[in-house]
């Protein structure tokens, strides 16, 4: 049976609803509530796995019911991947420095700088954490939206899931939304240009980690 790689408008909001409703609502809360300074921890992290394996469960379901090529979303790791990754982590890294460099205040004055300060992680916490979120985000920002919106036109194919996002990221702050749509749009002209999961996998996985490696215990 043959399988499809593309996405009606309605499908994709769906899919989106599935995967991000809740973080977009949960952020939307912590902007409305003044961007309350709750620092990481290992709790929240294991609740926020768990959340992310449920979600993609159901709309992996979903998507396999409107018959959209599942198999497909599997990360495949290369030499040649992997070196990529690590050139586009580097690389959104930079950009993000670049770009937020305009809009930096006081050290320690976003929201998010004083969320990973006082963080208190375990380091296997971190990095499972990493594993699945990187996963989720990508196999379903890019493998699945990107991808399944690419025949409605680019604007839409990267414009759409970037906003969503962006709208789950809400409560870093306005810095921390900068360096998310930033790193987002990379990511995104990046699977454009070549529509394959892993580089960027890897890039996120590194993106989850490092910040939080000098403050491990």
């Amino acid at each position: 049976m043959s399988r499809k790689n593309t996405l009606s408008i309605p499908e994709a909001l769906i899919v989106g609803g599935i995967c991000f409703g809740l973080f977009i609502l949960l952020s939307f809360q912590a902007m409305l509530a003044g961007f309350p300074d709750e620092p990481f921890s290992d709790a929240g992290m294991v609740w926020g796995l768990g959340c992310e394996l449920v979600l993609a469960a159901a709309a992996l379901t979903f998507l396999r019911a409107r018959g959209f090529d599942i198999a497909s979303l599997v990360p495949q790791p290369t030499l040649r991947g992997s070196v990529a990754g690590l050139g586009l982590f580097f690389g959104a890294w930079l950009l993000g420095a670049v770009v937020t460099s305009v809009f930096q205040g006081e050290p320690g004055s976003q929201p998010i700088d004083r969320m990973v300060s006082e963080s208190r992680l375990s380091m296997p916490v971190i990095i499972v954490f990493a594993l699945v979120n990187a996963t989720f985000e990508e196999v379903f920002f890019m493998g699945v939206l990107v991808r399944g919106l690419r025949s409605h036109g680019l604007a839409i194919a990267i414009g759409l899931p970037l906003l969503m996002r962006v709208m789950g990221h809400l409560y870093q702050g306005p810095v921390g939304v900068v360096w998310i749509l930033a790193f987002g749009l990379l990511f995104s002209v990046c699977y454009v240009r070549r529509p394959v999961l892993w580089p960027l996998v890897l890039a996120h996985i590194l993106w989850d980690i490092v910040p939080f490696t000098t403050l491990a215990e």
